[in-house]
């Protein structure tokens, strides 16, 4: 399998944008529901959730994308 380095450069690009619109988005809309005490920690677990994602899709998700 021949990789195309524009294919390749198209599905990091994408990759990143998604993410750096998606955790502070999901973390003030979760951190908006909780309570006043507990916002920085509900913010602070969806990056870390974020993160985890972030490094399965490295690992495992970019090879089956193609």
């Amino acid at each position: 399998m021949v990789l195309s380095t524009g294919n390749t450069a198209w599905m990091l690009v994408s990759t990143i944008m998604v993410l750096l619109m998606t955790i502070p988005g999901i973390a003030f809309f979760y951190g908006g529901l909780s309570k006043r005490k507990n916002v920085l920690n509900t913010m602070f677990l969806s990056l870390i959730a974020f993160s985890i994602a972030s490094l399965i899709w490295i690992l495992y998700g970019y090879q089956l994308s193609f």
